[in-house]
């Protein structure tokens, strides 16, 4: 399984449901009494279910740190997706967010949801090659665009899953009743906040290709078009710096979420 920091899932999954909860109806929070988070992380999504729900909802994730953030808000227990220290039968609703895509064998983890949730089991996983960009920078689209590709190809697990999610749940014995697509928006514009400040700075770096530069040349890149890539991600940072100098630079990502939800025949 992958592991991430702390800061990487506050950022990427912070402010997911800030906008709208809508693509949440499916999992009929306020009729389940026992609610399990699988892969809690720091607890963002588990937050959001015990605000929705009048039930008890617990975290569970394998590592110790971002868990000790997560159990601040939610009881949390130490466990992993492929063997949740729980009985059968000990929830009736299990729900995991952008999981899935970062598991080698999806299916068994839904497998092992299945056996502790008596009635629904769901993940909300994103298709991460369907991001769409547009930005005031001309290049940022395209750069984007050609480093997630490169970042594809390499990474050993399915981060683009999305709706196909379903069919993990299927291959567990499950019933899908439902895939609800929401697509998560975020927009950086005058005034900038210290977050879009910090990821301009780490595009004018190239940080950010760095930190995946073992992924991207797992894949089919070579170090000499890597080294080309970085240097023109570095050339485009400091045209958004320019452009936030000068308080023109505007972007908008579009990331496609997918609810899936299923339950026991």
């Amino acid at each position: 399984m992958r592991e991430f920091s702390e800061s990487y899932l506050s950022r990427t999954r912070e402010g997911m449901w800030a906008d709208s909860r809508a693509a949440l109806e499916p999992l009929a929070l306020d009729a389940h009494d026992r609610i399990l988070d699988v892969g809690c992380g720091t607890g963002e999504l588990s937050r959001v279910l015990a605000a929705e729900s009048s039930g008890e909802v617990v975290g569970c994730d394998a590592d110790p740190d971002l868990l000790a953030a997560a159990g601040e808000h939610v009881p949390v227990v130490a466990g992993n997706a492929f063997q949740l220290p729980f009985p059968d039968d000990a929830f009736d609703l299990v729900v995991c967010q952008a999981l899935l895509i970062n598991l080698p064998d999806p299916a068994a983890a839904v497998s092992e949801f299945a056996r502790v949730s008596t009635d629904l089991v769901a993940a909300v996983e994103p298709d991460n090659a369907a991001v769409e960009i547009d930005s005031s920078v001309d290049a940022e689209g395209r750069l984007e665009r050609r480093a997630r590709r490169a970042y594809l190809d390499g990474v050993s697990t399915d981060v683009a899953l999305g709706a196909d999610a379903r069919e993990a749940f299927e291959a567990a014995g499950l019933e899908v009743s439902e895939t609800r697509r929401y697509d998560h928006v975020r927009t950086i514009e005058p005034p900038y906040g210290e977050p879009a400040l910090v990821a301009a700075r780490r595009k004018a770096t190239g940080a950010g290709l760095a930190d995946d530069r073992e992924t991207m040349l797992s894949g089919p890149l070579t170090e000499a078009e890597y080294d080309d890539l970085r240097g023109s991600w570095r050339e485009m940072g400091r045209t958004v710096i320019e452009q936030m100098e000068a308080g023109e630079y505007r972007r908008t990502e579009a990331v496609p979420f997918f609810v899936t939800v299923g339950r026991h025949p």
